[in-house]
């Protein structure tokens, strides 16, 4: 065997070590702020919204139809002023009948027929007893944007004041929460007996 052959494979066996050896072992590292102050999130109906009975036949075959629209009173309160912002969750994730990045779930119907899907929000707002407008964030709070619609994913919802549109400490925050529902065009759908809309969501109050 040549001079030139061994010096290159005893260069590929340094380097395959090499390889193995910074593989081998890795650092990991666990942050996070512990805040002095703790936020209640209330809904004024108990987070409980009843549409009633609907007839299929009002219901369009092939359009979606808009439910009425349904409102709460939200407040959130903590034991000091606080920097935090609201996420909402969907706990019927994947059976929004349309997908637009502000859609929740209404349920299944038959395990795999997508009933509708509703949108909610915070509108009307007070921060400490004065007006504040909403404001949300798809990056973790590190950009925030005019508005004040959940999205189901990689979202959270806060407010600010005045000035630059970034989220104040609140210690009272009371908000109009709404939520928009609709069903699909009912030509997707068997609804030769009664089936539940089944919506649900989660607030969870989210310190930054």
């Amino acid at each position: 065997m040549s001079k030139s052959l061994n010096t290159l494979i005893a260069t590929l066996m340094l380097a395959t070590a090499t390889q193995a050896l910074a593989a081998s072992s890795v650092d990991l590292s666990v942050r996070g702020l512990i805040t002095p102050s703790a936020c209640d999130i209330s809904v004024s109906n108990g987070g409980q919204f009843d549409l009633g009975k609907i007839a299929a036949k009002d219901l369009s075959p092939n359009e979606k139809t808009y439910l009425p629209r349904l409102n709460a009173q939200v407040t959130t309160t903590c034991e000091g002023a606080t920097l935090m912002a609201l996420e909402a969750k969907d706990n019927r994730a994947g059976s929004a009948h349309t997908q637009d990045g502000y859609m929740f779930g209404l349920g299944l119907i038959n395990g795999t027929e997508k009933l509708g899907a509703m949108t909610a929000g915070l509108g009307t707002q007070t921060a400490d007893g004065a007006v504040a407008y909403g404001i949300n964030s798809s990056d973790g709070g590190l950009t925030w944007t005019n508005g004040g619609a959940f999205k189901p994913l990689n979202n959270l919802v806060s407010v600010y004041k005045s000035g630059d549109k970034v989220p104040v400490p609140v210690q009272l925050l009371v908000s109009n929460l709404w939520i928009e529902p609709e069903i699909a065009p009912t030509n997707s759908l068997t609804l030769t007996n009664e089936v539940l809309i089944d919506g649900s969501l989660t607030l969870t109050v989210r310190y930054l």
